[in-house]
């Protein structure tokens, strides 16, 4: 038997294979991808947040409920809920996919500078585009 497999947008960290492989998770299927309509927020951690016109950039990787039950069950991301997303691949493929965000937008005065740069940090390795990049603060 096979264990089904979910493909879910992923904007933070979580697109950093070495971060997931370090929670005991095998990512499969790793695919650039943006979704529009969205805007990336920084609080205490990354959220996205419905804003017309907005585009936030990520990774759609396939995993299993198994492993998105350890990475959201973990301490500090609780909060986090699924809510379903289209996603478009940068290879032209648009597809269903699930995107875990935070129940409530961060408040105006919270911001992590770490977190900020060491996502700038991934997304660069990755490959995304500049422009989005230097917007993530």
């Amino acid at each position: 038997m096979t264990i089904r497999r979910i493909d879910g947008f992923f904007y933070g960290l979580f697109m950093d294979n070495a971060v997931l492989r370090g929670q005991g998770i095998e990512p499969e299927l790793l695919r650039h991808a943006y979704v529009d309509d969205y805007e990336l927020q920084i609080g205490k951690r990354a959220t996205l947040v419905p804003k017309r016109g907005a585009r936030a950039y990520g990774m759609v990787i396939a995993l299993t409920h198994h492993e998105l039950d350890l990475l959201y069950n973990a301490p500090g991301l609780q909060e986090y809920r699924p809510e379903p997303v289209v996603a478009h691949t940068l290879a032209g493929e648009t597809l269903p996919a699930l995107c875990y965000n935070l129940r409530l937008t961060p408040e105006g005065d919270e911001a992590n500078a770490e977190y900020a740069q060491q996502l700038r940090e991934v997304l660069g390795r990755l490959g995304f585009p500049s422009d989005y990049i230097a917007s993530v603060s």
